[in-house]
């Protein structure tokens, strides 16, 4: 393997996809607080919805409990590299002010006064020097792909410890070329994003801040070479994920029997509300028997694919979420705010373009910059101190005013005031859920979902209802989400769930 091709790769952790807001730290407090909701949901309190018990609960021990916590932790870190591809791992940074910060400071500061003052000795003391030789070599060989044999040679010559010490024992030590040699190796094994940072080292003339400055950048490598080492296990991963997942909440579940409880209730919840949607249509018009014996029969496919539906409209504060998906929920969370956001944008779009004039609601451009400028009024929707009922406010006197200007350029009559005054009144309505407009958009965006939902592992997404057409980039960008989680989490857990779904459907 060429040095050149290996760089190549190497270089492939600086280009990856803006740092991920499910890290690592992400990804082991979710796991942590999926187990703490799993203790708590065996004690009874009044805000809880109850618990089916499918089993009898049982004491466990400290052991077991920590054990069980081990094995969540694990499985939550493989289940966040293989379904997030930009999972990345961060560089830890200390909280400004903080004890730890304080500590570390001075730690260093301690460490690097004292290498200053070996240094300025006569004659110079190396004996701090060469311990950070020796911590640098050491990292730049981590960083060596097996096949850089000629790389991992020079290393080892150039930074050979003995002849170092012997060299600073006869006077002869020349630590400026040590360092430039590092530089230079710095930068042959770091990421192109590092490229500049490693340039900048070469303007330090002073020993000490240069060996701090080198430090700081290989402490980025490092994190650079971690991600690029994720990124090529992942396909690796994915296949052995399914498996590992499989048995590791197979032995949560051998410690905690009723860990399906709500998985249960889940999915019993989504067959019977199949169920009597399929009563409904299959009654005749007058109202009588059934018109056909089968019209009922729902298959495990459908209610998985309806109970992951309902988990897009989820009352994330008051009901337990399902325990196979636990992991899962944030992401949940996410595309359910989205796809609330993406039926107001929808809605206030459908509602305009219908009002406008013919000549507006048939021109692209308009469209697009009305669509930029409701999505920017929207950003904040998803902070606790958002008002649906103030923004739709704001909204209406930009989209008429957006409007007007337009009628203008294209030399159309005048927005008279009486449809603006409409207009204004129908954005505004949107703030309701019960609004009509909204609940046809709403509707025809989870009928889009379902139905790509049910297409399988199909490449071609389903084409997009009548109305939205407007917001179709986005709403497929959700929908390819969604379903990638879904189609992941049932591989996973389908033996757990075809189980469950055997038995509530012969009971139906």
């Amino acid at each position: 393997m060429s040095e050149n091709l290996d760089k190549s790769h190497i270089n492939e952790a600086g280009e990856s996809k803006p740092d991920s807001e499910q890290g690592l730290e992400g990804a082991l407090e979710r796991s942590d607080e999926a187990l703490q909701k799993k203790v708590k949901s065996d004690s009874p309190s009044p805000q809880r919805v109850g618990r089916p018990h499918s089993s009898p609960p049982r004491l466990v021990t400290v052991e077991e409990l920590l054990e069980t916590a081990k094995g969540v932790t694990n499985m939550a870190l493989a289940h966040e590299i293989v379904v997030n591809g930009d999972f990345r791992i961060n560089a830890v940074e200390l909280a400004e002010g903080s004890l730890e910060k304080r500590v570390k400071e001075i730690v260093h500061k301690a460490f690097w006064d004292c290498l200053s003052v070996q240094l300025s000795e006569d004659p110079p003391t190396y004996d701090h020097a060469i311990k950070l030789v020796g911590e640098i070599k050491e990292t730049l060989l981590s960083f060596l792909l097996p096949g850089h044999t000629r790389l991992r040679d020079q290393i080892t010559e150039v930074l050979d410890l003995d002849l170092i010490k012997q060299e600073a024992e006869n006077g002869a030590l020349d630590i400026a070329k040590l360092a430039e040699f590092i530089i230079g190796m710095m930068g042959t094994l770091c990421a192109p994003a590092r490229d500049e940072e490693v340039k900048k080292l070469k303007d330090i003339k002073e020993i000490v801040p240069l060996f701090r400055a080198i430090f700081s950048v290989l402490d980025l490598m490092k994190v650079d070479m971690a991600n690029f080492a994720i990124t090529s296990i992942r396909p690796h991963l994915m296949q052995q994920s399914v498996e590992y997942e499989r048995k590791k909440f197979q032995e949560v579940l051998e410690k905690q029997p009723n860990s399906l409880d709500f998985v249960t209730q889940w999915l019993e919840e989504a067959s019977n509300d199949l169920l009597t949607q399929k009563y409904k249509h299959a009654l005749p018009a007058g109202g009588g028997a059934a018109g056909s014996g089968d019209a009922a029969v729902l298959s495990p496919a459908s209610v998985q694919n309806y109970a992951y539906l309902k988990l897009l409209k989820w009352d994330h504060f008051r009901r337990p979420f399902p325990e196979t998906v636990l992991m899962d929920q944030s992401r949940f969370q996410e595309l359910q705010l989205q796809l609330e956001q993406l039926v107001i944008l929808g809605s206030v779009l459908l509602v305009t373009l219908s009002t406008a004039a013919p000549g507006i609601s048939g021109h692209a451009d308009f469209a697009e910059k009305l669509k930029m400028t409701v999505k920017i009024l929207l950003t904040d929707m998803r902070l606790p101190s958002f008002r649906l009922e103030d923004a739709l406010t704001s909204i209406g006197e930009k989209v008429c005013l957006e409007v007007s200007g337009c009628l203008s350029l294209c030399g159309s009559p005048p927005f008279s005031i009486n449809k603006e005054a409409a207009l204004k009144g129908q954005v505004q309505a949107l703030a309701s859920p019960d609004d009509p407009i909204r609940r046809i958009v709403e509707s025809r965006v989870f009928t889009f979902l379902e139905t790509h939902l049910a297409s399988g592992h199909q490449k071609l997404l389903p084409t997009v209802p009548g109305g939205l057409g407007p917001i179709q980039k986005e709403l497929e960008e959700v929908a390819v989400k969604f379903v990638r989680l879904v189609n992941y989490n049932k591989m996973v857990f389908c033996p757990y769930y075809d189980a469950i779904l055997g038995k509530l459907l012969l009971r139906s």
